[in-house]
């Protein structure tokens, strides 16, 4: 059995019915206390009164009997609709006089000590019939006798005054609850409808309908921030999706042609009797491929990594000059075949603190894209430089240069300047792609500077860092 309601608007109108009963019951009780303590402070106030006109009022006979003289009423009918009730007792708490409404029963038992001595004394007791009455008492010497008396009035009239309000608020109460339920219901509903078109039209958002978007036209501030914040996240979302599939569809191309290469040269070298030297060069070309694949593979991993956050950098202060020239030295002979040189000069004191293996790695694939596509016999020039800001690394080629339009997206993955020759240079379009990951991992940044013919200029800008022992003996 479900005891929750399911839609929250309802919850909401329970809940706030629930308070309102709440607060209406502690106002009503609130109110009650109040106007009872009134009621019976407006007793004692009569009490205190009566006592001080019935003291004036008392005799003794000549055989020591007290009376009440009754004479001061304008109509003798006027003492029958005194409500009070009065009893008089000597020192010794014998009763010396009742009034006929008291009758038979007694006011509060025996006298207890010290009481209407020096001023009223107030307090709530019930009659031996038990009657509830609030009652006064006071000491009064009469011709040199001390006298307690006792005055009291009925505290029924203010429980059935209590009784009445309680059945009123009870015949009232669950109209005005009915009447807010509905109220609130109808309000929560309004103020729910904008989330539920929301809701709705977030259900209308597939893989296929990533631009579409929420309303954000409301007046409600705090909707309007909603709606932008989902539409925000479907934004990035939408680019993401959008990224993956570029991705997919790029590395699908750039898996299919290697693997195409490989089984057509191996189709045409089975589908004929070649020599040793002829199935050489079928082997070759194959190895020739599956190198370029494994390289494509191991970039897509280094990606694929990188964008899921599980590489993690091991950091140390490494010299930059060291490891600019480690990573040129692994084109000596790339360099040879070529005829061209490349020089690696700047500060040997210039240290970054980071990973060696993958800032190698963005040297190395800067370095190779310099020596690719310089003409033979051309000069590289590798340079460090150490500044107030941080580190510089400047690679320099005198290659054809970059169009200013292919500038902006020369570090995005796949993305290759001349796709006419990529298959001659061997690129997959990935490699600028790991450059900018790998300096911004450091928290650096990598820039390009190039024109028509002439070259490219890259700039690795890296934080600068100083090894403890250094700062030491400074």
């Amino acid at each position: 059995m479900r005891l929750r309601p399911r839609h929250l608007r309802t919850r909401l109108t329970l809940w706030y019915v629930a308070v309102l009963a709440s607060l209406l019951v502690l106002a009503w009780g609130g109110t009650c206390a109040l106007l009872f303590l009134q009621l019976r402070n407006q007793l004692d106030h009569f009490a205190v009164q009566e006592i001080e006109t019935v003291e004036g009022l008392f005799y003794f006979t000549p055989d020591g009997g007290l009376h009440m003289r009754e004479d001061y009423h304008n109509h003798p009918e006027s003492k029958d609709v005194i409500e009070r009730y009065l009893e008089v007792l000597s020192a010794d708490g014998a009763i010396l006089l009742r009034n006929e409404r008291l009758g038979s029963r007694t006011l509060d038992g025996e006298v207890f000590p010290g009481e209407g001595i020096g001023g009223y004394f107030q307090r709530t007791s019930r009659l031996s019939d038990g009657t509830p009455v609030r009652l006064v008492s006071r000491v009064h010497l009469l011709d040199g006798r001390r006298l307690l008396i006792r005055l009291a009035h009925s505290e029924e009239p203010l429980h059935s005054l209590l009784r009445e309000l309680l059945l009123a608020s009870l015949l009232v109460l669950p109209v005005v609850l009915a009447t807010a339920g509905l109220a609130g219901y109808s309000l929560a509903r309004r103020a729910l409808n904008p989330i539920e078109q929301m809701a709705r039209r977030a259900q209308e958002i597939t893989p296929e309908r990533l631009d579409a978007r929420l309303p954000d036209d409301y007046t409600d501030n705090e909707l309007r921030q909603l709606a932008r914040v989902f539409n925000d996240t479907l934004a990035r979302l939408e680019r993401a999706f959008e990224q993956l599939r570029r991705f997919t569809a790029d590395a699908s191309h750039e898996l299919r042609t290697p693997l195409a290469m490989i089984r057509s040269v191996g189709e045409v070298g089975l589908q004929k009797d070649g020599t040793r030297a002829e199935y050489r060069d079928i082997v070759g070309s194959m190895l020739e491929e599956v190198n370029r694949l494994t390289s494509l593979i191991d970039n897509l991993l280094t990606i694929s990594r990188a964008d899921s956050g599980h590489i993690q950098l091991h950091r140390s202060f490494v010299p930059v000059l060291a490891l600019a020239r480690e990573a040129a030295g692994l084109f000596e002979i790339l360099l040879d075949e070529k005829g061209q040189r490349l020089t690696v000069e700047g500060d040997e004191g210039a240290m970054v603190e980071g990973d060696p293996v993958f800032l190698r790695q963005a040297l190395v694939n800067v370095i190779h894209n310099a020596v690719k596509y310089s003409p033979a016999g051309g000069a590289i020039g590798v340079r460090v430089v150490r500044g107030e800001d941080g580190v510089v690394v400047e690679i320099q080629d005198n290659g054809p240069g970059i169009p200013v339009e292919d500038q902006p997206r020369v570090f995005d993955r796949f993305y290759r300047v001349d796709k006419a020759r990529w298959r001659e240079s061997g690129g997959a379009g990935l490699g600028l792609s790991i450059v900018k990951w790998a300096v911004e991992a450091h928290g650096g940044t990598v820039t390009l500077e190039s024109g028509p013919n002439s070259g490219c200029t890259f700039r690795i800008h890296l934080p600068a860092a100083t090894p403890p022992h250094v700062s030491k003996l400074t």
